[in-house]
């Protein structure tokens, strides 16, 4: 299964490549309730997408960003402050005595000095890098649908929960971040497949394999480098005071390189061509969705261990 992927999350980039509209007033009331306490995961890319507001909606979204930052930096501030007191005691109870537990404690507080001083510098650059643009399943990402023949771009969440499903199959089944091929008319997908078809671009994907008896998370890239046009089911979920879009991605039998690096599943990127048509599809014809999925695009993934 794909547990990660590095998307293109400036919005921008599905403006210019493909004509989509933007849902910025769901942009909006998603980064209003992570303002509020939400424990909403959206990448850092996707904040930066707004780090050059144009319109009044963007520079709301971005007066929002600013504040959630701000206090996330103070809560830092006041912990580096803290841990710094933390490894003052322990390098005093060394000089008087050196103990174990006093090892301990300024080695855990000096890794924690070097964290958070890490995630204030990347709350304060503006220039993005690539870990700033990669999901994990529960974070959210540009997800293109179709809607009244139009494109249009939504922030969805990386774990599908389709609609009339409770809240609680989030955890009772953590995998629907990614539809199997073979199991699209199954129960839990066949409310979506042939109705609620997406796509999101990404660059490349991770997964776990085995090396050596070992766990290992390898990287795979297409080759020649190219935004891959991943397929997949979306959901809007309503319950609880709350509306939830959500989606999955198409995973398949891999191809021989990726078999070959220790994977058995991998996602399945559509040809551009045919882009509106899985967008738009029509529920009496599944054998023609199931073509697109076959017809996708095939290029050759190179992998390298990820850092």
């Amino acid at each position: 299964m794909c547990y990660s992927a590095q998307i293109k999350a400036e919005y921008q980039r599905y403006v210019r490549a493909y004509g989509a509209d933007i849902d910025l007033h769901e942009y909006y009331d998603l980064y209003w309730r992570r303002r509020q306490g939400a424990k909403l995961k959206i990448p850092r890319g996707v904040d930066l997408s707004f780090s050059a507001p144009q319109t009044d909606e963007e520079r709301r979204i971005k007066a929002l960003i600013d504040e959630t930052d701000a206090e996330q930096a103070w809560q830092w501030q006041q912990e580096l402050a803290r841990q710094k007191q933390r490894l003052a005691r322990a390098g005093a109870a060394l000089a008087a005595k050196p103990t174990k537990k006093a090892q301990d404690e300024a080695r855990i507080a000096a890794n924690k000095i070097a964290q958070l001083r890490g995630w204030l510098e990347d709350l304060q650059r503006t220039e993005p890098q690539a870990k700033d643009s990669r999901i994990f399943p529960g974070h959210y990402a540009p997800v293109m649908v179709s809607e009244h023949g139009r494109r249009v771009v939504r922030l969805m969440r990386y774990q599908c929960r389709p609609p009339g499903k409770p809240a609680h199959y989030d955890e009772r089944f953590p995998g629907t971040y990614n539809a199997r091929r073979d199991n699209l008319e199954g129960s839990f997908w066949r409310d979506l497949f042939g109705r609620n078809h997406g796509v999101i671009l990404i660059s490349s994907f991770y997964e776990n394999v085995q090396r050596a008896g070992e766990k290992a998370v390898v990287e795979f890239k297409p080759r020649p480098e190219h935004d891959l046009l991943v397929a997949c089911l979306w959901s809007r979920w309503e319950g609880e005071g709350e509306v939830l879009y959500s989606f999955a991605a198409i995973t398949d039998d891999p191809p021989a390189e990726v078999a070959a690096a220790g994977h058995d599943r991998c996602l399945v990127p559509i040809k551009p061509e045919h882009l509106d048509a899985w967008l738009n599809p029509d529920p009496s014809n599944l054998q023609a969705l199931y073509a697109i999925l076959d017809d996708r695009d095939r290029p050759y993934y190179e992998h390298r261990l990820a850092a």
